[in-house]
């Protein structure tokens, strides 16, 4: 049967697929658009199977934060190029992507990714890239005093949240962007010192005793990986970390936050950084 023109421009925009496979499409299902629609996405499981195997390492982060630190969200989505991090229909799935999470609000990933899956798939096949969504983090405060701090890098490339007890409540929404702000500068691995690994401690152990000279007296070998740790934790502690805005170059992150609410914490924090750990 003769297809139209105007069946097929139909049929392109609401699906973005080409024009000679949309033609193909709706020659296949005798002209009826919404089979044609399913014939199309059939044929886009098979493109999308092909292309999951290829590397996605670019993207952007979807994010959400109530600016009273009550909930925050962050959501890395990842396709293979920047040209496509930067489409129109790449960045509406992302927002509907974060808007699914904070309103089913999944209890893990596997099942964040089943309820995507058909839409992920369609994407895929309208753009042509492999798309993934790698991994989210979705805080709500458990009590009063808790708050969340919430930084977002230009280019949505990094993101951090920072999660604090502040039992006076004193901490503003700007002061816990300031640390989420050292957090995405400094990237620091824990909060603090009692958090860190026996098996990491030991390690630094191991490696600082073989850079000592062994002739030296063991109570001064021990005296030196001890300080040498302790430059550790300042490296790698948000608590001891020098803060980023101290002028003086001298205040830790912790020092300075009691300064403006003696009475606060800070809990836990994540960082996301867009395709880090992930091979090009």
């Amino acid at each position: 049967m003769a297809i139209s023109a105007e069946t097929v421009k139909d049929l392109r925009e609401k699906t973005g697929a080409g024009m000679l496979d949309c033609k193909k499409a709706l020659e296949e299902s005798q002209g009826d658009v919404e089979k044609a629609i399913e014939f199309l996405r059939k044929k886009g499981l098979s493109q999308a199977a092909k292309k999951s195997a290829r590397t996605a390492a670019e993207g952007i982060l979807g994010h959400h934060y109530n600016s009273h630190g009550k909930i925050g969200a962050l959501v890395e989505i990842n396709c293979e190029t920047d040209f496509v991090a930067r489409n129109d229909q790449f960045l509406k799935f992302v927002d509907q992507t974060m808007q699914q999470l904070i309103q089913e609000k999944p209890k893990d990933l596997d099942t964040f990714l089943k309820a995507a899956q058909p839409t992920v798939t369609e994407l895929v096949a309208k753009i042509g890239e492999n798309i993934q969504i790698r991994r989210f983090v979705l805080w709500e405060t458990a009590s009063p005093q808790e708050k969340i701090g919430f930084y977002l890098h230009a280019g949505n490339k990094i993101g951090v949240m920072v999660r604090f007890a502040d039992p006076d409540g004193k901490l503003t929404p700007e002061a816990m962007k300031e640390v989420a702000m050292h957090v995405a500068a400094m990237n620091p691995l824990f909060v603090r010192r009692d958090e860190v690994p026996a098996a990491v401690l030991e390690k630094e152990r191991e490696i600082q005793r073989a850079q000592i000279d062994t002739k030296k007296p063991v109570e001064i070998q021990n005296k030196i990986i001890e300080g040498k740790l302790n430059r550790y934790f300042a490296d790698n502690c948000l608590e001891e970390q020098v803060f980023v805005k101290d002028p003086e170059g001298k205040k830790t992150v912790s020092a300075w936050i009691k300064t403006l609410a003696p009475q606060s914490r800070m809990l836990q924090f994540v960082r996301y950084q867009v395709g880090e750990g992930l091979k090009n």
